[in-house]
């Protein structure tokens, strides 16, 4: 039966599939947010979590059946955006000229930053294992079926990472010197001006 339009009327899913809007929503923050840990950058982040959920859209009759359908797009959402970071593409400093005419609508609080930088300059996996464990507080199960790994290489991204984080993010202040050093440097200078 055509409408007074003339156009088909849009056919109902029979099947009881979840609605891609829906899920859009409900996920799409947290995949932009783990994309953000892993770039570094408000606009990339949206964007390459856009280009992720475009392929889930593509392709949703297929990942609507999926156990776990957000698991396939944080998987998609990860490759994009290391693929990003590896071209090294033009578009990043695009956006960055065109970021102060934006208003940020979401942001990590300035204490992550450090650490989220630190995280983005660890190797592409064990970021992607710490950001999905610290930022979406995902079990080592879920973080393994999202990238494709075993739970024990989970679990050594996670050893390796904490261990790297923690040398990175420490370092700075074990490298601070002792009040007692610059004294004993001057008192060592002004000996040897006294006997020249």
């Amino acid at each position: 039966m055509t409408s007074h339009t003339g156009q088909e009327p849009p056919v109902l899913d029979v099947r009881n599939r979840p609605v891609f809007e829906s899920f859009y929503h409900r996920e799409f923050p947290a995949i932009r947010a783990v994309v953000w840990a892993l770039t570094g950058n408000v606009w990339t982040a949206e964007e390459v979590a856009q280009d992720a959920f475009l392929q889930a859209h593509h392709n949703w009759e297929r990942v609507c059946d999926y156990d776990e359908p957000g698991a396939w797009v944080r998987r998609v959402a990860i490759n994009l955006a290391t693929s990003r970071l590896r071209r090294g593409v033009r578009e990043v400093r695009a956006l960055t000229r065109v970021a102060g005419r934006r208003q940020e609508d979401w942001s990590m609080p300035d204490s992550s930053r450090e650490f989220w930088a630190a995280v983005r300059s660890l190797p592409r996996q064990q970021a992607a294992v710490l950001a999905l464990h610290y930022y979406e507080d995902l079990p080592v199960a879920d973080i393994a079926a999202i990238l494709g790994l075993a739970e024990g290489t989970v679990k050594a991204h996670l050893h390796k990472g904490r261990d790297s984080l923690l040398k990175r993010i420490a370092a700075p202040t074990e490298n601070k010197p002792t009040q007692n050093k610059p004294a004993e440097n001057k008192s060592a200078e002004n000996t040897g001006e006294a006997t020249s």
